[in-house]
């Protein structure tokens, strides 16, 4: 049997390197499609499945009704004392006061009136290396716990959805002209989305 001529071996390596090479770019457009096409499937399931009803995104429309509807109630001056009267009631137990009021500053942070990740900024981290860490001002001023001239600014990582609070003096900090959405993206991405 005669061996393949090496114009023949050259061609079947540049083909292979050129499949490949498509290969490696079709998972670059199918795959974060294809993720963000199941996240989005699975929540709407679990949010449709909260409610049993035979009829697919009834479940979800009832949800997102309720909890619209209760929105609008808790901010109308009949129900407000009643949910503040919950409100309270929940701030008074034991465990789940921690627990409550964890996850409501949470999700005010990202939702409510009082948004906390509005204003992104840069921190020298080490004078000698020039290290800069990209973070938000959650609360910029520490005076009422004894500490004048600090601010907590919080730096997510990325890949991932946690963070660390720090407290930064504010000689270090540097406000980014950027939106805070962008900068989050680009933080959470590993630095890799653009910053428009």
């Amino acid at each position: 049997m005669q061996k393949p001529s090496k114009i023949v071996q050259l061609i079947t390596e540049i083909t292979s390197r050129k499949l490949i090479r498509y290969f490696l770019q079709g998972i670059l457009f199918v795959g974060p499609i294809s993720i963000t096409v199941f996240i989005m499937y699975k929540m709407f399931m679990f949010v449709d499945g909260l409610i049993d009803i035979d009829i697919p995104g009834l479940g979800m429309l009832i949800v997102f009704g309720s909890i619209t509807l209760l929105g609008a109630l808790a901010s109308t001056i009949f129900a407000k004392p009643l949910f503040d009267l919950l409100e309270n009631l929940l701030n008074h137990l034991p465990v789940v006061k921690v627990l409550y009021s964890s996850l409501k500053d949470f999700m005010d942070a990202f939702v409510g009136k009082d948004k906390k990740f509005t204003q992104p900024v840069l921190i020298l981290t080490s004078g000698e290396s020039n290290l800069h860490m990209i973070g938000f001002v959650t609360k910029p001023d520490m005076s009422e716990i004894g500490l004048p001239g600090m601010a907590a600014v919080y730096f997510p990582h990325s890949y991932n959805f946690s963070g660390n609070v720090y407290l930064v003096s504010k000689e270090f900090i540097k406000p980014i002209a950027a939106s805070s959405t962008e900068v989050m993206k680009f933080v959470v991405s590993g630095g890799v989305a653009g910053l428009h």
